[in-house]
């Protein structure tokens, strides 16, 4: 049987006084006795080490320390098999989730092996949504950066055995969507990832962000280093690490989004993790969501029968769209961009229309990028959902829309939120709770990653 000296090192330094030097000494002098005879888990080990020719020529303060590291190493091997029978009924790998939001990326893994055990959320709502999600996981909510939170997860962590550490930190420092910041603090929230990761030395380990990742510098040793460089600097003598930047439509995800992955597979380990091969066909916004019925959305700044003028069969779309799923509401928009976008066709922007152009409340032209007051196109995946994806003045959120008899073009509204779900590849029955807002969900699905 194989010496777990990586384990028994943190299960040290989580359960033991000792300082740097002892536990040093101690990993090593396992090693030293494991060299006299082969480890195996049994009581007589110690016995059979002090039988060996080799053993019994050293001295006998060696002898000694030898024979409190073999005690010691009992003691975490013990330790590590109580919690096993307890948190681990099944074989599947066991996994840690950093920075896990409401746990949208994980939301299949327990169909192919893995079962969350363990996840940190600093956002205490949020943490709740992922506990009604994920009963079975153990939710430590709080700030990574607080030592007494990280320690937490650092000795939970070993007790569970975790094989896989999954990553995502908040990306809104380094995200193109968003004002991006050199110095954002949130652009470190790796380096305490990584830290968790040297203390529990899972067997693999997966960073997810933004694709700017790669070019994001951080203060590492009191110089700027960019990220990939950290990481290597700090894991790369006990991991294999693999990087590839991918977009998630390469993966039967209906959704054009790019994101850097580093896969980090522990040297000892005989297969290293490679990101799988692309898929052969593109899945289409039109096969995510071409068989739903048109959806009128409500228009909020007129009186309800206008609206109703405008949209006969609101009320009739609006129940079978209910009967479908909770979430597929009608989106709210202003009557002017409703307009706009009646007579702007499938994958064009309203900033083209000759007459019906994006207008001001009071009537001046509106001023925008030409990504914005966008329908999609029913032949492409949908393009990346953001944070802001309720607002048809934000970008490429607007639905494909048909050609009406009338001349004018169906569903002039941004994708509701059970197509946004739909889009991330989520199940059509996720079992999200109903009580939380429509808004706040619609800014988490588009901070996550899809499954």
């Amino acid at each position: 049987m194989d010496l777990n000296l990586d384990g028994f090192k943190s299960w040290l330094i989580n359960n033991k006084d000792f300082s740097k030097a002892t536990i040093s000494d101690t990993v090593s002098r396992m090693k030293r006795a494991n060299k006299i005879l082969p480890w195996f888990n049994d009581i007589v080990y110690q016995f059979r080490l002090e039988q060996e020719p080799a053993y019994q020529v050293l001295s006998s303060s060696v002898r000694s320390q030898l024979k409190r590291a073999v005690t010691l190493y009992f003691e975490f091997i013990e330790q590590a098999n109580s919690v096993s029978s307890v948190c681990c009924k099944s074989n599947n790998m066991k996994v840690l989730s950093l920075f896990s939001n409401i746990g949208i990326s994980e939301t299949y893994l327990h169909e192919i092996g893995f079962d969350v055990v363990l996840a940190n959320e600093i956002d205490e709502k949020r943490s709740e949504i992922y506990k009604d999600l994920y009963p079975n996981c153990e939710m430590i909510t709080g700030d990574i950066t607080d030592k007494k939170v990280s320690d937490i997860i650092i000795k939970k962590s070993l007790e569970y055995g975790i094989d896989l550490l999954m990553a995502t930190p908040p990306c809104q420092g380094m995200s193109t969507a968003g004002k991006k910041d050199k110095y954002d603090v949130r652009n470190e929230l790796i380096c305490y990832a990584v830290k968790i990761a040297q203390k529990i030395q899972p067997k693999y380990i997966m960073f997810e962000n933004v694709p700017m990742k790669l070019k994001t510098k951080i203060m590492y040793k009191n110089a700027e280093v960019l990220i990939p460089d950290y990481i290597k600097s700090e894991l790369g003598n006990y991991y294999y690490i693999n990087t590839s930047v991918i977009n998630t439509a390469d993966y039967g995800v209906p959704q054009l989004r790019e994101r850097v992955i580093f896969l980090l597979t522990r040297k000892d380990i005989p297969n290293k993790w490679e990101m799988p091969p692309k898929e052969n066909k593109i899945v289409t916004l039109y096969d995510a969501i071409g068989d739903l019925p048109i959806l009128d959305p409500l228009i909020y700044d007129i009186d309800y029968s206008k609206h109703l003028e405008i949209f006969p069969n609101y009320e009739e779309r609006a129940k079978i769209a209910e009967d479908i799923s909770f979430w597929h509401k009608p989106p709210k928009h202003v009557l002017r961009q409703v307009i706009s976008m009646q007579h702007t066709p499938t994958g064009e922007t309203a900033f083209d229309n000759k007459i019906y152009f994006p207008v001001k409340k009071d009537g001046t032209p509106v001023k925008g990028y030409r990504n914005t007051y966008k329908r999609q196109s029913w032949d492409k995946p949908a393009y990346t959902i953001t944070m802001y994806n309720r607002t048809i003045s934000s970008q490429n959120n607007v639905h494909p829309g048909r050609l009406l008899d009338s001349g004018l073009y169906s569903d002039p509204r941004v994708l509701t939120t059970y197509e946004l779900m739909l889009c991330m590849s989520l199940p059509k029955n996720w079992g999200i709770p109903k009580n939380i807002s429509e808004s706040y969900l619609r800014s988490i699905i588009g901070e996550g990653i899809p499954p």
